[in-house]
């Protein structure tokens, strides 16, 4: 009954420890209310077995109610509606540049590089709704999978269709990768901009050094993330290439070039991270997430309804009753 009603006033509910001394001094002085007379027989007198003088009491009932009716009213009980919404204030765009050479085939993480990448990069995508994302490919040449969009659909759709294949140039052109990303947001109207660039090697490939890439993005106010995908010694990687198309794996050092990728984040006001296992690569993504908060304004309208006009009616009305039964009904009784 009182769900969702919320009282202004509570302190005047401390008057309802008032009740108990009332109903006390009720008992204790009710039978001196009433006349007596005292006769020695009433052998005279007609008796007569009326139920009014039994409901005496139902006046003093009332009386109790309509205080404790007026108690509660005056707490000001009433109800809040509450709606909210709210303002994006301000806007990240982001572009992840993935490495798709061979070499993200390797099963040191489960079941592979690329695919425990996009896994974790799914959900990344997912917790951010007011945001706009794109992605870019690269192994030796890079190009644009998806310009930056806030339809997430479109983003995660491009994300699970990425795949290793042989029409890319070979190799892990790094600076080609972070290059195209910068061109993708370097024309942006977002109060942020960010790149995280995930590689598992060394710059080999492409004709933009790294280091040129990078001095890009610091003009262009973008932020980069670097990510070093690959666990620490040897991994099961790609080796080579049967007749049926399928890979021949064997054992291969791994080999990152940390100092280049530690230098571009630093460079550009990110920070680098090293992913050696799949639960890495997942708590990399969930602090890129923390550091990169979009500015959310919410606004909330509150409409007031009071509910203690009914209550004081209805106080008001057990008052006029007892008053009318008390010089009406039960006159002669109390």
């Amino acid at each position: 009954m009182l769900e969702g009603i919320e009282f202004l006033n509570k302190q005047w509910f401390w008057l309802l420890l008032v009740l108990p001394l009332v109903i006390l001094w009720y008992v204790l002085k009710h039978k001196k209310q009433t006349a007596e007379l005292r006769i020695s027989s009433l052998k005279g007198f007609k008796l007569t077995n009326s139920w009014l003088p039994k409901l005496r009491h139902l006046l003093f009932v009332l009386r109790l109610m309509a205080l404790t009716l007026l108690i509660t009213a005056l707490a000001r009980p009433q109800t809040v509606d509450v709606s909210t919404k709210t303002k994006t204030t301000r806007g990240i765009d982001i572009v992840m540049a993935i490495d798709v050479s061979a070499s993200m085939l390797a099963k040191d993480l489960l079941p592979n590089r690329l695919e425990a990448l996009k896994d974790v990069a799914e959900e990344f995508i997912k917790g951010r709704p007011n945001d706009r994302i794109g992605l870019v490919e690269y192994a030796g040449e890079s190009y644009t999978k998806t310009p930056i969009t806030s339809d997430k659909a479109i983003v995660l759709r491009s994300l699970k269709s990425i795949q290793y294949n042989n029409i890319i140039e070979g190799g892990t052109a790094i600076g080609m990768g972070l290059a195209t990303a910068v061109n993708r947001l370097k024309d942006s109207k977002a109060k942020s901009k960010v790149i995280i660039l995930l590689t598992d090697g060394e710059n080999n490939a492409g004709f933009i050094d790294p280091i040129t890439a990078s001095g890009l993005a610091e003009e262009y106010g973008i932020k980069t993330y670097t990510i070093g995908l690959g666990t620490n010694g040897m991994a099961l990687s790609p080796i080579g290439q049967l007749p049926n198309g399928s890979f021949q794996y064997g054992r291969i050092q791994v080999n990152i070039d940390e100092e280049l990728l530690k230098e571009i984040a630093q460079a550009t006001g990110g920070k680098y991270f090293r992913a050696t296992d799949n639960k890495k690569l997942e708590e990399i993504y969930q602090e890129i997430n923390k550091l990169e908060k979009t500015e959310v304004e919410e606004f909330k309208f509150y409409n007031y309804e009071e509910k203690y006009r009914p209550l004081a009616l209805l106080a008001g009305f057990l008052l006029l009753l007892e008053l009318l039964l008390r010089f009406s009904v039960f006159r002669s009784f109390v």
